[in-house]
């Protein structure tokens, strides 16, 4: 591997203890970024927010004839690398956003409720997870506040109001109240199912207290570039996120439900260990995947590149259901 970034010191600060090369460049010069990218098979990029990187890094791969890979969970850059299908089918090149938590454990349980009930038009998607929270991972959540909650409804993307719908879902670890909120899935699960109607869910502290109101009162103040601005250096400031020790103690929950219109339904659900280290063993795993080929040029989700089960290939993943 080869590790990359902006910033010569902090990129050298974690490649030379690992014994590792590093390079550096910036994504606003285009140039030097195809120029970085020459020698390079696959990019794992996860420089966040991507709705600031992602295309950037996208163009360079393009260009280059590598392969790209993200850990975004962000709803509209799913949709703009998907809306690039067709350049990365002529250029020979896998985009494939969406390789960590967000979104293949959801995406992959997903397309395994679709294939058990092929007319299902409806989809709900549901996690609960301990442990804490990076920085990158808050100012993109930041950003999707000011967004409002997303919903596919009828097959078009919508924006609907956050915590719009509660359900009760039953989780191995028991029946929990989930709320919904804005993610990935309503893009992914779309384009791996065919699905209609998805809403995505979760239990997370205080997401239950969301209703309407407030989360348009959150939308109009979080939308200002100011605030924007001032939530996202105080995030850097003080937010470091989860160490080894907390992470080795958490765990992640997700659940999938389809149901179609004569009132049939199939569920699945699956236990697996802290999100960032899933997320590390699953990049690992999805770049090995693109150099070993097989996977068709073009974009793709995690279940469209590798299957339903890639899920169960994963360190510490136990899936419940078909």
């Amino acid at each position: 591997p080869l590790l990359a970034g902006r910033d010569a010191e902090k990129v050298a600060k974690v490649a030379t203890p690992l014994g590792l090369p590093h390079r550096v460049f910036d994504l606003r010069d285009g140039a030097g970024v195809a120029e970085a990218l020459g020698d390079v098979d696959v990019v794992a990029h996860c420089a966040g927010p991507f709705s600031a990187t992602s295309a950037p890094m996208v163009d360079g791969c393009l260009r280059t004839g590598t392969h790209y890979l993200d850990v975004t969970g962000e709803v509209d850059v799913f949709e703009s690398v998907f809306a690039r299908h067709d350049e990365a089918r002529r250029a020979g090149v896998v985009l494939l956003p969406g390789s960590g938590f967000d979104v293949v454990p959801t995406d992959c349980l997903a397309a395994l409720v679709a294939a058990e009930l092929p007319a299902a038009t409806e989809l709900d998607l549901a996690f609960q997870a301990s442990g804490g929270i990076s920085g990158g991972t808050m100012k993109s959540a930041l950003e999707g506040a000011a967004m409002g909650g997303r919903a596919r409804v009828g097959g078009s993307l919508r924006t609907v109001p956050m915590g719009w719908r509660r359900r009760e879902v039953p989780f191995p670890s028991g029946h929990r109240t989930v709320t919904s909120l804005p993610w990935g899935d309503v893009s992914t699960a779309f384009r791996s199912t065919g699905i209609g109607d998805i809403t995505t869910f979760a239990r997370l502290p205080g997401l239950d207290r969301v209703g309407p109101r407030a989360s348009a009162f959150g939308r109009v103040v979080l939308g200002k570039p100011v605030a924007q601005r001032i939530g996202k250096a105080v995030i850097g400031s003080l937010v470091r996120g989860p160490g080894t020790a907390q992470r080795s103690k958490s765990w992640v929950e997700v659940y999938a439900e389809a149901r179609d219109g004569q009132g049939r339904s199939a569920s699945a659900a699956l236990i697996g260990p802290d999100t960032y280290d899933f997320t590390a063993d699953s990049v690992l795993r999805t770049v090995d995947g693109l150099l070993a080929g097989g996977v068709e040029a073009g974009a793709h989700t995690p279940s469209t590149a590798f299957g339903a089960e890639f899920v169960r290939r994963l360190h510490g993943i136990r899936v419940i259901g078909p």
